[in-house]
């Protein structure tokens, strides 16, 4: 049975000691809800929990423009969700077989990405010209820049980028790589959550590439994430992206799972 809620902390008190159960297959869910209580804006967001035999067993949350967040949710909790949300799922992201089951019940999507969830081994850092650093406000103009150019790239633009940019930067979640003195790289990196921090996005101009700074700057994130924060590292990538699946490996990162990103809209 699915039960719904606005607010998030009634969905937290329930759903977050399931999500934590796998914290490095629910990064995502477990990040967007650190930053919702932490003051992340969110326009109509809902949430949900689905329960069988008297225990939580999957969770849902869609905050629009973001896709319905479906990476916790068990394959014969789709057809009730579908239902219950009238088959309004325009962007939806979650686990193959998941996913795979919603768009039984959907139809034919105007677009599918297939992703795949790694996880740091051992981080193997590659020999390349430059330096990492925390970005600083003066970066700020630049992230931005990028921010827009990864969202026109990828398909997948990040709403309102300028609060989205100005929170990351202030909660030291932004990295670039620089290479004699300037910035030729960016990567994030998100707070640890279950003891596992989300690298992304990871972008640099086209201008810039070829040259390792996108693994470089990868790394330098990755490190500071089980150095600094004490966690876990995941990131995500795009299948069809041969290049940047066989870098993250090249540096130590291992499959966890595939999934799939699924526009309507």
């Amino acid at each position: 049975m699915w039960t719904f809620t606005s607010d998030v902390e009634a969905y937290a008190a329930v759903a977050e000691p399931f999500l934590l159960g796998d914290p490095v297959r629910n990064t995502v869910p477990l990040t967007v809800l650190a930053g919702l209580r932490a003051g992340m804006p969110a326009k109509d967001p809902l949430f949900g929990w689905w329960s069988a035999g008297g225990e939580v067993r999957g969770a849902v949350f869609r905050t629009p423009p973001h896709p319905v967040g479906l990476f916790s949710v068990p394959v014969e909790a789709v057809a009730p969700l579908v239902d219950a949300l009238g088959g309004d799922l325009p962007v939806l992201v979650g686990p193959l077989d998941v996913v795979d089951a919603a768009v039984r019940l959907l139809g034919e999507p105007a677009r599918v990405v297939s992703e795949r969830l790694y996880r740091l081994g051992t981080l193997t850092v590659p020999d390349v010209p430059g330096q990492g650093r925390a970005c600083v406000p003066g970066d700020f103009p630049l992230l931005v820049s990028w921010y827009h150019a990864f969202g026109e790239e990828t398909g997948m633009p990040e709403g309102d980028v300028v609060e989205r940019v100005a929170r990351r930067l202030a909660g030291r979640e932004l990295f670039v790589w620089e290479d004699e003195g300037a910035p030729v790289s960016l990567a994030g990196l998100s707070p640890s959550c279950g003891g596992v921090c989300r690298i992304g996005p990871v972008y640099t101009p086209p201008s810039r590439r070829r040259r390792g700074y996108g693994a470089a700057v990868t790394a330098y994130a990755s490190r500071t994430g089980t150095d600094e924060r004490q966690a876990q590292v995941v990131l995500f990538t795009d299948l069809d992206n041969p290049t940047s699946n066989a870098i993250y490996q090249a540096i130590g990162y291992e499959p966890v799972g595939d999934y799939g990103h699924v526009v309507y809209a």
